[in-house]
């Protein structure tokens, strides 16, 4: 049983995108600075694929009585493929450190992200504040009932 003519098309189509794809798309090669700093290129990639086609009928007009006869009926079709590739961020490493730096920085998830740690560092700072002073506050207290019941003791 031979391939249909469709099945060359997708194969050809696939065969194209395969090579397209390739996880440096994605994330860039890498560049370093003159001060050691390795910047990488993060992009979203989008693709897109189409393909059809159809034999023309027996009731064509244009179909010659040979074709009629042995079944075999003209191929027409198509296909297509469409690619995107916009960049997302930056991944700097460098100076002990790692940072990813967003391309659209009007992200306000992006930004509520970033704070998290500070937020929680802050919210520790303050809870272990008021921990201490209350401890204190106890033992200042305790102090104070103890002078006033050894004054009472004396009475």
């Amino acid at each position: 049983m031979s391939n249909h003519p469709i099945e060359g098309l997708m194969t050809t189509a696939m065969q194209s995108i395969k090579e397209m794809v390739d996880v440096n798309t994605i994330v860039g090669d890498a560049v370093q600075a003159p001060d050691g700093t390795v910047i990488i290129p993060i992009s979203k990639v989008c693709f897109g694929f189409a393909a059809g086609g159809g034999d023309y009928g027996e009731n064509s007009s244009n179909n010659s009585q040979e074709e009629q006869d042995t079944g075999k009926f003209p191929f027409a079709g198509g296909s297509g493929a469409g690619v995107s590739i916009n960049p997302v961020a930056f991944m700097v490493c460098g100076q002990n450190q790692i940072k990813l730096l967003p391309v659209n920085v009007n992200s306000s998830v992006d930004k509520i992200l970033d704070m998290v740690p500070d937020l929680v560092q802050k919210a520790s700072d303050l809870i272990n504040e008021k921990m201490s002073k209350s401890k204190g506050e106890n033992s200042k207290h305790k102090k104070e009932d103890k002078k006033e019941d050894s004054e009472k003791s004396k009475e």
